[in-house]
């Protein structure tokens, strides 16, 4: 089966993912995702082949945690989200990798922008995502994002959506 999807395809809905994000409309963010789906952060400067079974990962969340993280940053009982910190999401060099309909991967690079009590912190990267035709749209499977940085020291907490 051939791919029918395009790459504005797929930047049409990672546009559409970081404005969720940055919007705080995380619901809709988790509509993304086919049921099921995992997301997953690894340490900061892993390699592409990293497992969060062989490595501990700052965020490796499955369907139930994802779908929990969402419920529990939506709370006032965030309180490292409470007030809810200001963000923007880059994304940018946006690549259609391979696969066919029932499974596709994609590329793309990133630069998060967090700002909460006067301070701005910078996290950069890429994602690699597995991504499908659900229900005749586009749907996450499973999304990696990468921290191309040696560490997250300066940035402190990842309490956001990167």
């Amino acid at each position: 089966m051939t791919l029918s999807v395009t790459r504005a395809d797929v930047e049409d809905l990672l546009y559409l993912e970081a404005s969720l994000l940055d919007a705080w409309k995380l619901d809709e963010w988790l509509d993304l995702f086919e049921q099921g789906a995992s997301y997953w952060v690894p340490p900061a400067g892993s390699s592409d082949d990293v497992e969060p079974s062989t490595t501990l990962f700052y965020i490796a969340d499955d369907w139930f945690r994802l779908t929990e993280r969402v419920k529990r940053l939506g709370k006032r009982t965030a309180h490292v989200e409470f007030p809810k910190s200001r963000c923007r999401h880059m994304v940018t060099n946006v690549r259609l990798v391979n696969g066919t309909d029932e499974a596709f991967y994609a590329t793309s690079n990133f630069v998060t922008y967090r700002t909460k009590a006067s301070v701005t912190e910078t996290y950069l990267g890429h994602h690699i995502y597995t991504m499908a035709f659900v229900d005749r749209a586009i749907r996450i499977r499973h999304k990696i994002s990468f921290l191309d940085t040696d560490d997250i020291y300066d940035q402190g907490k990842v309490s956001i959506i990167i």
